[in-house]
């Protein structure tokens, strides 16, 4: 089992994760900043991830060209990701190239140049990227989900914005985000290899410590009211093919009911990968596989329950069955959730579940980077002892709590279901 991980906070107030793992001569160095989609109000959407694209475009000490050779030069991989809460980049590299990361970004996290010639360029690659995935039925439908379920909090939007914000955001406005949420106080330097703990927070302390605080980044706490009624959206598109999406309005990470939650996911339609990096298992032995996809009702059915840091969505997702209204799809869904709610799962079958969710989750810890990125991940919803007690908590979960968060959150008054029509269906 790896060492239990060295954490601590510099005086700047930048978290640091620490945790030894000598099974391979690599480290994976990551930062997480907690800044995401959540973060951002109407007008300069997306603002997030436009910013991690400019933290690749250099610093006067490693310009852009620089950064990609240097990583390359060492076999190592680097790459980042903006999500509902957080922005985080990475590198995985081999254990003597570990200055580098450290060097690299604790200069980008303050010293990131934002030319307005980079700026210019790079709104014609993020308006591509949310032009691209118009292209896709399944983003336009969750897209128009999203939007349905939160009239209120920041999940509204998607994290790759909306366009008439890409078309008009500035560069002062990129900056000014960068400069309020990229500060050693508001990020996570989480870090896994062959290592030693207290040398390696030495060289920690001398790449970041130096860096100055700045000032508590603003926090929009804009609570979703409970939702009154079922909503539906329609979406209508090229193709061939149906989609349905029914989305539950969901628990927090932190909250009693999000572990039953995930057995109920695990039980219902195959377990979540929770993992960036995991890949997934056979959903066929799930209760919703066997209603929709044997029966014909659907090509395929899949679950999403992701920890966040406010109430989020559990969503259930389709391809219907050719010939298939997604009505008669919804219906058979509808069934094996009732079904659910009636009776409480059998000990045996929630066993087997549990089981699923468990190897699922297993395979998804077992790398050095894999545990570099949970020693990040679970900070910016929870803490280590989240990912620490993940395995504990979810055997404690009954049959009767299954059926209990089945009664209560999957109600149709507390649902978005969406649908897309191809147009070549009507």
């Amino acid at each position: 089992m790896p060492a239990e991980p060295l954490i601590t906070r510099l005086e700047n107030g930048l978290t640091v994760l620490l945790k030894e793992m000598h099974t391979a001569p690599i480290i994976s160095h990551w930062v997480w900043y907690r800044v995401g989609s959540r973060d951002e109000i109407p007008g300069i959407t997306g603002i997030s991830h436009w910013v991690e694209h400019m933290q690749f475009k250099g610093t006067p000490r490693f310009p852009a060209g620089v950064l990609d050779k240097a990583i390359s030069r060492t076999g190592g991989t680097w790459n980042a990701f903006t999500y509902l809460d957080w922005t985080t980049y990475y590198e995985t590299l081999p254990a003597e190239q570990a200055q580098l990361a450290l060097d690299l970004e604790s200069d980008r996290m303050v010293n990131s140049a934002f030319a307005p010639e980079e700026v210019a360029s790079e709104r014609t690659v993020v308006i591509s990227e949310r032009q691209g995935n118009e292209n896709e039925p399944t983003f336009l439908l969750a897209e128009e989900v999203q939007a349905a379920a939160f009239r209120v909090h920041p999940y509204h939007h998607e994290v790759i914005g909306d366009l008439a914000d890409l078309q008009t955001m500035t560069r002062d406005d990129l900056y000014r985000h960068y400069r309020t949420y990229y500060i050693p106080n508001n990020a996570v330097l989480a870090m896994a290899g062959d290592f030693q703990a207290e040398a390696m927070l030495q060289r920690v302390r001398e790449a970041y410590g130096g860096l100055a605080p700045g000032a508590e980044p603003p926090r929009r706490a804009r609570p979703e009211p409970p939702q009154r009624g079922e909503r539906r959206v329609i979406v209508e598109g090229p193709g061939d093919t149906t989609f349905l999406q029914v989305a539950y309005h969901a628990p927090r990470a932190i909250d009693d009911d999000f572990f039953p939650l995930l057995a109920l996911d695990s039980l219902l339609a195959g377990p979540t990968n929770l993992n960036l990096f995991g890949g997934g298992l056979t959903n066929k032995t799930s209760r919703l596989y066997r209603a929709l996809v044997d029966a014909h009702h659907a090509v395929s059915v899949g679950g999403v329950l992701h920890p966040t840091i406010d109430p989020y969505l559990y969503t259930l997702h389709t391809i219907v069955y050719p010939g298939k209204a997604a009505e008669a799809t919804l219906q058979a869904l509808d069934a094996e959730i009732a079904r659910l709610q009636d009776a409480p799962p059998t000990a045996e079958e929630l066993h087997r579940a549990l089981k699923q969710a468990r190897a699922l989750f297993a395979y998804g810890s077992e790398s050095i980077s894999n545990q570099a990125f949970w020693l990040g991940y679970s900070a910016m919803f929870a803490d280590y002892a989240w990912y620490a007690e993940f395995l504990t908590r979810l055997a404690q979960v009954t049959p009767s709590e299954v059926q209990r968060v089945a009664q209560q959150y999957l109600r149709p008054q507390n649902r978005v279901v969406g649908i897309y029509i191809p147009r070549a269906a009507k």
